[in-house]
This record gives C-alpha cells, sequence and structure tokens, in this order.
C-alpha cells in the first residue's frame, strides 16, 4: 500500500494531472501487484519557482515539466525491485509525455506498524488488513 505524493509545476490541465497520477499508480501495480484499489496519491502544483530540481551533477537539465515523487511504502523490497519500478514509472510517465530527465523519485520505507487507515487504528498491527507480501 503506496502512499504517493507527486507536485509538479502549475500548468496543466485536470486530464492531465489525472494521466500523470494513473502512469505512476499503473506502475506500481505492475511491478508489486498491489490490489487496484490501493490508490492513494496526493498531487499537488507549485506555481513556477517553488520546485527547484536539478541534475546532481549527471549533466543533464530537467525543464518546467519536472514530476517529483515520493513513494512512502513498506521495506523488504529487493533493491531490483525497486530499481524495476524506477524504469516502469518512467516509461509510463513517458507514455503521458514526461521526459526521462524531469521524473525525479525518492522512496521511503516504512514497517506495517507505522500506517493507520482510519479510525486511529493501525490495521496491519490489529489484524484488520493482512500485511501484503512483497
Amino acid at each position: 500500500m503506496p502512499l504517493v505524493r507527486i507536485d509538479v509545476n502549475e500548468g496543466r490541465n485536470a486530464q492531465q494531472l489525472r494521466d500523470l497520477s494513473q502512469a505512476v499508480h499503473d506502475a506500481i501495480l505492475a511491478e508489486y501487484g498491489i490490489p487496484e484499489r490501493d490508490y492513494f496519491h496526493i498531487l499537488t502544483e507549485h506555481p513556477l519557482g517553488q520546485i527547484f530540481a536539478q541534475d546532481a551533477g549527471l549533466g543533464f537539465e530537467r525543464t518546467k515539466d519536472v514530476v517529483m515523487i515520493q513513494i512512502f511504502t513498506q521495506g523488504g523490497r529487493s533493491q531490483q525491485a525497486k530499481q524495476s519500478l524506477f524504469a516502469t514509472v518512467a516509461a509510463k510517465l513517458s507514455d503521458v509525455g514526461v521526459g526521462g530527465e524531469n521524473v525525479f523519485i525518492g522512496y521511503v520505507e516504512n514497517t506495517p506498524g507505522d500506517w493507520s487507515f482510519g479510525f486511529g487504528r493501525a490495521q496491519y498491527v490489529t489484524g484488520e488488513l493482512s500485511i501484503p507480501k512483497k
């Protein structure tokens, strides 16, 4: 059950924003096999000048179309699984017009006890939800 935050600069229409979110979700579905309704995304638009995303010395330039993605999920997946997810996210975003240089992903792992889906209970801990298999 990843929680995904997507930050972009203003300028895309409502359909383009939905397409970005769906592309990231489709990549997670394809790579991690989560249930389709495990769809928890926060998409935030920012005025130009509020997102800074340089190349970290890799020798390419990003544009105003940069898509900053944070994926919060339970730990335990292999580095190979993460690399495959990153590649699939980039490919799916390419399909909706985002160049690879504009895809930035931060991946944050946690434990089942770090999640509450409502009512102030940690449903993985209480047994209301089964802990997803990796």
